[in-house]
């Protein structure tokens, strides 16, 4: 079942620009819960929704932050990231 948290977490990430970035905390803020970016870190890090761009959010001070849960993981998501022109 996904919740309404949820539904608002996956619309903000759709959104997100190539060549662009918003971090954790700032997902959490635009779904309406600002306290709530270990959620939204939960909710990316389990989503099972094709072409999601969840490697657009990184951590509040730049770094990119886990991905899927696994440091090859990581260094795919920073080579997407610099394939897009952020890093």
């Amino acid at each position: 079942m996904v919740t309404e948290f949820q539904k608002k977490v996956y619309k903000i990430v759709f959104q997100i620009p190539k060549g662009s970035t918003l971090s954790y905390k700032e997902v959490a803020r635009r779904a309406g819960r600002p306290k709530a970016w270990r959620a939204v870190g939960n909710i990316l890090a389990s989503h099972k929704i094709k072409g999601l761009p969840c490697h657009r959010v990184i951590r509040s001070d730049g770094s990119i932050g886990g991905f899927k849960g696994s440091y090859q993981r990581a260094k795919e998501k920073k080579a997407l990231l610099k394939k897009e022109g952020v890093f």
